[in-house]
């Protein structure tokens, strides 16, 4: 029996490795929620930096529970996993460190989850930063969700499929994480969009794109550069559709870098 929305708990997950410039903001954003997280699990992949006494201190005077717990291994699918399975709450929510939530994300959540035939679901994200928004890159993020399973897997497309990433705040109920076996913990890139195609392959139900967005910061694809991030972004994609192995693909991202 599905919960109402009163009773839903939601646990966010962040996995961190050396945040401590973008940390402290997003708990902060964390803490304004309404209505607040259950709890959130901050999962550290060994942060050389002060990430991990900065979420120390702040724990302490959190007005939710923050919870800091470590992976042996740096790899924010494994991290994620570790995270799930330390969660109590019954949806769990996968937060990247740079990314803010809008104050009634939890409601949001709670709500779209009630439809029993939703298994994963995400935001809008919007690229931005302190001088610009990246609306032809958001344009693309949004029609990947959809054109990307058509193309590569039309027969799951037609089940659901639909592809979400890291940075729009991907949430679900925990127990159909853990009944799909959650994320692959030797992918070290497109780990969300193979989660996307594990949840529709067990028939746990379709993936969502919620009409509500999420910030998240463009720091990445400012150093780049909008086309050099674009085509990135779309090459990957093509090889993975293809499938070209995740080792490979993360090779290639970092020699592209």
């Amino acid at each position: 029996m599905i919960k109402g929305p009163n009773q839903q708990t939601v646990s966010i997950i962040v996995p961190v490795l050396n945040e401590a410039d973008t940390i402290i903001a997003t708990l902060r954003h964390l803490n304004v929620l309404s209505p607040a997280p259950h709890e959130v699990i901050v999962v550290d992949g060994h942060s050389d930096d002060q990430t991990v006494e900065l979420v120390h201190n702040y724990a302490e005077t959190s007005v939710i529970p923050i919870r800091l717990i470590s992976t042996e291994r740096r790899c924010r699918a494994s991290q994620i996993n570790a995270g799930v399975k330390n969660a109590t709450g019954d949806l769990v929510a996968f937060l990247h460190a740079d990314t803010w939530l809008s104050p009634d994300a939890i409601s949001v959540m709670k709500n779209v989850m009630q439809n029993p035939g939703v298994a994963l679901a995400g935001f809008i994200a919007i690229i931005q930063g302190n001088q610009k928004t990246w609306w032809m890159i958001n344009l693309h993020h949004i029609l990947k969700t959809y054109y990307a399973p058509l193309i590569f897997r039309p027969h799951l497309f037609f089940k659901g499929a639909r592809l979400l990433f890291g940075d729009q705040v991907m949430f679900m109920r925990r127990a159909d994480f853990l009944t799909c076996g959650g994320f692959d913990d030797d992918m070290v890139i497109m780990e969300e969009a193979n989660l996307c195609l594990k949840v529709v392959k067990a028939n746990l139900g379709r993936v969502r794109l919620v009409n509500r967005t999420v910030v998240t910061s463009d720091r990445r694809i400012a150093e780049w550069g909008g086309l050099k991030s674009t085509l990135l972004h779309f090459y990957i994609g093509i090889l993975w559709g293809v499938g070209v192995s995740p080792q490979y693909l993360k090779r290639f991202y970092n020699d592209f870098r």
